[in-house]
């Protein structure tokens, strides 16, 4: 099929780029080359000895053969068939462009129309994936917005576009930091954190600086807008030196790190918690969140879907939350009940929905026929037990103590060794909507990564985009074939956009692209020395 020559013939400059490098410059631990360490692609690359055991790489890769250029971009207005809203696709059927580019013919524009084939997903269709329409190449994004403006006036919906953030040509500049940490070798500790309060949100240096961090990079998906929850707040399942302090988004990726980042894996993982009283159990489908709201959904009962939908809010009816210490801000107020508990889970108080959570105790929120259970077993001195589990995909249990923890995203990016993108399980695209995910995984934008290679060393990579210092980012395709040929064998997307951030030593060593700096985000992984934590 034309879809996947393309693709192939993409994998193998990449593959045929690496095997040079791989030759010439392979990443060690520590001043020691080994001829089965990871290997960056070729580049301009500088090596930074963290620590023993860390070892921090620089680098730059360039295409001297891209000629990117600013364009317009016409969209297709539709509705999301996953939120009901308006949305302007990028890509459409062969109708849609076929009649656009006659309207703009007409009106006295040059429109070229270009054909944009699904990447090499595990779980989406292959070929053809749309069309695209375009007008004009622009040597600045002023004259494109001008052109973009021209074409609008004329009735389009029109955008200035990057030429090199397609997936179909190669990138010419990607700005990268590769940070390999060797459990055998490393005396301290790798660990997921929220800093104490899962109900904020700090920058990655700003944390890594207050730990001491030797090596810190943003985590997992968080709430960004107080119409989705309370900032922060993570949006899939995450622990924290044992503790479960948010639940998964249906069936999602996540990195395990087991004590102390010493036993480190990827894995889809799901949570089940529930709450028993009298003999009566009640499911709770949350953990630190607002009662009702759901973001990136994924949970059942949720409307309009209980499958895992990045950057959609859902919501539940009939909603049972538990609120723990790391909650450090005001409890959600409303309709419903609350049910106070101390540190033996032992009802203290039933009421109104409020206040805050107690210091060695537990709070339980409920709204619809949660509320209901609340009030039927929930009675000062009665106890209520609450039961966590969390699997992985096989139905294994993960055990979780003192220095385990948990921070997730989506997608897979490599499974068993191989590239095995699960775009469309884990909520990222849609195969019936080409217009939801397309920006957010099929083009280049910044990106951070966590993998772990066959030593069991665990890799922390980001890449910068959207043009922060010329760089374009990796499409998702992309950043599964580079964490690939670092030598992982499992790997997984974190949280990117504006969030993508590395630290070491507790200074800032990527540029994030947002234009007011670094973003403060929810939680973060660090690399801590001995005695630090």
């Amino acid at each position: 099929m034309p879809g996947i020559r393309r693709t192939s013939a993409r994998v193998r400059t990449l593959r045929a780029t690496l095997a040079v490098v791989a030759a010439v410059a392979p990443l060690g631990v520590g001043s020691a080359a080994h001829a089965d360490a990871p290997a960056p692609a070729a580049g301009e690359w500088t090596t930074q000895a963290v620590a023993p055991g860390v070892e921090v790489r620089t680098g730059t890769l360039r295409n001297a053969g891209a000629a990117p250029s600013w364009t317009v971009a016409v969209r297709r207005p539709v509705t999301s068939r996953l939120t009901g809203a308006p949305v302007d696709a990028e890509v459409g059927p062969p109708s849609w462009a076929d009649a656009t580019a006659a309207r703009l013919r007409e009106a006295g524009f040059q429109p070229r129309v270009e054909t944009v084939r699904w990447p090499a997903y595990a779980d989406t269709p292959q070929g053809t994936m749309g069309l695209r329409v375009r007008v004009g190449s622009y040597a600045t994004q002023a004259q494109a917005q001008s052109a973009a403006n021209a074409v609008a006036a004329a009735g389009f919906h029109a955008a200035a576009a990057w030429t090199g953030y397609d997936a179909e040509q190669p990138a010419d500049v990607e700005n990268i930091h590769v940070a390999v940490i060797d459990p055998r070798a490393f005396t301290g500790t790798v660990e997921a954190t929220h800093d104490g309060d899962v109900a904020q949100r700090e920058t990655t240096s700003s944390v890594a600086a207050k730990l001491g961090s030797l090596v810190g990079v943003n985590g997992g998906f968080f709430v960004t807008s107080d119409a989705d929850g309370v900032q922060g707040t993570q949006s899939g399942i995450a622990a924290y030196d044992g503790q479960l302090e948010s639940m998964a988004s249906g069936a999602r990726a996540a990195l395990v790190l087991g004590d102390g980042g010493r036993h480190v894996r990827v894995a889809d993982l799901t949570s089940t918690v529930t709450a028993w009283a009298d003999g009566s159990a009640y499911a709770v489908q949350g953990i630190n969140r607002v009662p009702g709201i759901v973001r990136d959904c994924g949970r059942p009962g949720a409307t309009p879907s209980g499958l895992p939908w990045q950057d959609v809010t859902c919501h539940e009816t009939d909603d049972l939350v538990l609120f723990t210490p790391a909650f450090g801000t005001g409890l959600p107020t409303g309709a419903g009940v609350q049910a106070v508990l101390d540190g033996k889970g032992r009802v203290v108080s039933v009421g109104a929905r409020g206040g805050r959570v107690p210091a060695h105790g537990t709070v339980l929120q409920g709204i619809g026929s949660a509320a209901d259970w609340l009030t039927a077993h929930a009675r000062p001195g009665q106890r209520i037990g609450v039961d966590e589990t969390v699997r992985d995909s096989g139905g294994r249990r993960v055990p979780l103590g003192h220095g385990d923890s948990i921070v997730s995203a989506a997608p897979t990016l490599v499974k068993d060794g191989r590239v095995d993108i699960d775009a469309a399980t884990e909520g990222t695209v849609d195969p019936q909507d080409v217009s939801f995910g397309y920006a957010w995984a099929d083009v280049r934008q910044p990106r951070t990564m966590a993998g772990v290679d066959a030593r069991g060393r665990l890799l922390l990579v980001t890449v910068d985009g959207r043009l922060t210092g010329g760089s374009e980012g990796f499409t998702l395709r992309e950043a599964a074939e580079f964490m690939r040929s670092l030598g992982a064998v499992q790997a997984l997307n974190l949280d990117g956009g504006g969030s993508t951030a590395m630290a070491v030593n507790g200074a800032l060593v990527n540029r994030p692209s947002d234009a007011t700096g670094e973003r403060a985000v929810g939680d973060t992984v660090q690399v801590l020395p001995a005695g630090r934590h």
